[in-house]
């Protein structure tokens, strides 16, 4: 059974993030924030793709997989179901389906973290993208 890693950095450090993908052996970084910016060092879109390259990681951006402002304003307010629909309704844009295909294809074939700022994979939009795109795969989540 193939396998899906995913790590949030919401209380971390850049290398604590680093460190923890290279613990599990992943390959490549799927970047699924639909605004690859932080206001956390280290984790703007840039900074983060040169650490992850540094650290032998390739970095992808799959914008078309992020959150759209709506869902985001959802999240701030722990509005769960909102989230799910909203996202829902992302995942089914063209640009959206390609970037799945892409993900999906390059998770067949390399170890694949998917990267968002929440730090439990549960009240994130990742586990929302595993559960619509690769249900078959196993499911690692790391904590850096």
């Amino acid at each position: 059974m193939p396998t899906i890693w995913s790590i949030g950095y919401e209380a971390a450090t850049q290398d604590a993030v680093i460190a923890a993908l290279q613990s599990a052996g992943v390959e490549v970084l799927a970047d699924i924030r639909a605004l690859p910016l932080s206001r956390r060092p280290g984790f703007s879109k840039s900074a983060l793709a040169a650490a992850a390259r540094a650290g032998g990681i390739d970095y992808r951006h799959l914008k078309p997989l992020g959150t759209p402002a709506e869902g985001r304003a959802a999240a701030r307010r722990h509005d769960h179901a909102a989230v799910a629909r909203i996202y829902a309704g992302q995942l089914e844009l063209p640009e959206a389906l390609a970037a799945m295909a892409e993900l999906r294809a390059l998770a067949s074939e390399r170890r694949v973290a998917l990267l968002c700022y929440e730090r439990e994979a549960a009240e994130c939009h990742r586990s929302l993208l595993i559960a619509e795109l690769l249900a078959d795969f196993a499911v690692e989540d790391l904590k850096p």
